[in-house]
């Protein structure tokens, strides 16, 4: 959720599991209130706030402990995701998360776990081989600190390249919990839109198998067949370790928790 979803967190509370893990994201266009604003809303709904810490927007190390001291005021700074954000260039001294985890605020502040960002289909900004060592060094970067980890993946609609990429992070001796991106209920445009913006494949062939057609943008698409194909496939091999899911609400908290509860309801 961003800032300004709360109202919409209010609207699905009732639908939404307690202790459900809500990622409020850190935008360039809102600010500080607003942000602890809703991880301060998820808490007190019953949830589990996991605010996000953009390296590249933050101006200053003052301005990163005034938010972590201020989410440590609302019971939201346990859980936290550490992630470079969309500037080209940084505003201040942090030019990626790692160098962000490397400053030991994340654990004065009292953080217990960091998700760190995964990506299955590469990156349109960044080299393979980068990612990969990038995600070779939070993850001991934390193990160092004592810290839990999580690698929560940018979402996808092909399982293939996200199969594919958690068999190379477990070859690399990583074996925390991976959270596989995927997309909620929501319009065709809306998604491909999405898509485009960060770099995620979306040809033909791929959004057929995903359940929707490129010649049908008029309609809605969910994840039905996308998780679980996933799940046959994680199930195959208990090398894979823990994956599960986490949704990117573009539909709306509404309408994505009400999708997982119809699956759920339907697989059992």
């Amino acid at each position: 959720m961003t800032g300004k979803d709360v109202p919409g967190l209010l609207e699905a509370a009732s639908s939404i599991p307690a202790g459900t893990k809500v990622n409020v994201t850190f935008l360039g266009n809102e600010d500080l209130e607003m942000r602890v604003a809703a991880a301060k809303a998820v808490a007190d709904a019953g949830f589990v706030p996991v605010p996000h810490i953009s390296a590249r927007r933050l101006e200053s190390q003052d301005q990163l402990e005034e938010f972590l001291s201020r989410l440590q005021e609302v019971g939201a700074t346990e859980h936290v995701f550490a992630v470079g954000g969309d500037p080209s260039e940084p505003a201040g001294p942090y030019p990626d998360s790692l160098s962000v985890i490397r400053t030991g605020l994340l654990q004065k502040y009292g953080a217990r776990e960091v998700s760190i960002a995964g990506y299955p289909e590469g990156h349109p900004d960044i080299p393979d081989d980068v990612l990969w060592r990038h995600l070779e060094d939070k993850s001991a970067a934390l193990k160092e600190q004592g810290l839990g980890a999580v690698i929560l993946t940018q979402f996808s609609f092909d399982t293939e390249p996200v199969i594919g990429w958690i068999d190379q992070v477990r070859s690399r001796g990583i074996d925390t919990e991976i959270r596989i991106g995927t997309p909620g209920p929501a319009g065709i445009k809306r998604l491909l839109g999405f898509a485009r913006r960060f770099g995620i494949g979306a040809n033909a062939m791929i959004v057929k198998k995903y359940g929707f057609s490129l010649t049908n943008l008029m309609g809605t698409a969910g994840p039905d067949r996308f998780v679980s194909d996933l799940s046959q496939l994680v199930a195959q091999d208990r090398s894979r370790g823990p994956v599960s899911l986490h949704f990117y609400t573009f539909g709306g908290l509404k309408a994505t928790s009400e999708w997982v509860h119809e699956y759920r309801t339907a697989q059992s």
